[in-house]
């Protein structure tokens, strides 16, 4: 099932116009910048030095990594360093992940409900 959205008018964005919302992490602090159309939310995250996150997420992400370094843990005990230029995509609710970063990192973020798994069988060649 489709659900319509108003269409997303071309137009720029000044991050730097963009008010910073504070969230605390186990450790350190996340500063966000957030727009947001509908279910789409477009972030430019900066985690701090030492910044660890207080939660196991479930939310599906596509994060790029565009200054600093940062590590992502799954819950399985899998491990993924990411630098500059590198990204992660993950769907709602298929990967428990949590992230830090030991010297500090800038992401962009985008999340929404295009992320949401709509059936139990994520295997699309099962019949």
């Amino acid at each position: 099932m489709t659900v319509a959205t108003a269409p997303i008018l071309f137009q720029t964005t000044d991050w730097n116009s963009i008010p910073v919302t504070n969230h605390a992490g186990e450790t350190g602090t996340a500063q966000w910048k957030t727009i947001q159309y509908g279910e789409l939310r477009i972030r430019v995250v900066e985690y701090s030095q030492n910044y660890k996150a207080d939660h196991w997420c479930m939310v599906g992400h596509i994060l790029y990594c565009l200054e600093g370094e940062m590590t992502t843990e799954l819950s399985d005990g899998r491990v993924y360093h990411l630098t500059p230029g590198m990204s992660y995509q993950v769907s709602d609710g298929v990967s428990a992940h949590r992230s830090y970063s030991e010297k500090g990192v800038r992401a962009l973020i985008i999340d929404g409900g295009f992320l949401k798994t709509h059936k139990t069988n994520h295997n699309p060649w099962k019949m």
